[in-house]
């Protein structure tokens, strides 16, 4: 495989909004994209704490009833009506993967080796977001568009209640993704110059 495969594939990876429920794809091959990314990503001393669910059709949806039920509890009843039309884009796509850190996996390597506590729940993070740009990846890689977002922690608790998630699992992210009903805009980009050194 030349190295500009996965540029290529790279290159397609975008936020996209504007989703729909018709997956080019079955949802046991997003499944099968989900639990390869989940075994092959690389994590910190091997801890493979990084948790998935995967939730489609009225799953999907259940969780964007969720999400704008906690949002309404919050967000003051004049200024509701664009964060209900933005999470009714989500709920109009055909399904979501939330993303967990296991944080007794992480505990458990903080007392093991206590010279690097710290750093292990920064490391976890690392692990999850490989694992996330994994799957947005594949999931482009076969015409399925995607957008990750963040409501945790304001649905952890809900989602905890609605799927039995165990208490050590903590939410991280939310990748959301679905048909493509229209493509992501034109990418802009910052000067590499002012991003990028080289040496030697």
């Amino acid at each position: 495989m030349s190295h500009t495969t996965l540029q290529n594939v790279a290159e397609l990876r975008r936020s996209i909004y504007a989703l729909n429920k018709e997956l080019p794809i079955s949802t046991k091959d997003v499944d099968q994209i989900v639990e390869h990314a989940l075994l092959h990503t690389p994590s910190s001393f091997n801890s493979q704490s990084t948790r998935l669910v995967v939730l489609h059709g009225a799953a999907h949806d259940k969780l964007w009833d969720i999400t704008t039920e906690a949002l309404r509890a919050i967000v003051p009843a004049e200024n509701f009506a664009p964060t209900k039309a933005k999470l009714a884009g989500f709920k109009a796509a055909a399904g979501t993967v939330l993303f967990f850190e296991d944080q007794d996996v992480v505990k458990g390597l903080q007392e093991q080796f206590a010279t690097y506590a710290d750093n292990f729940p920064i490391w976890a993070d690392h692990a999850n977001a490989m694992t996330q740009y994994a799957i947005w990846t594949t999931l482009a890689s076969r015409d399925v568009g995607a957008n990750l977002q963040h409501y945790n922690p304001v649905i952890d608790d809900a989602v905890a209640a609605e799927w039995n998630i165990p208490a050590n699992w903590k939410l991280r992210a939310q990748l959301v993704f679905g048909g493509i009903a229209a493509p992501a805009g034109e990418k802009t980009f910052a000067p590499v110059t002012d991003r990028l050194k080289i040496f030697g």
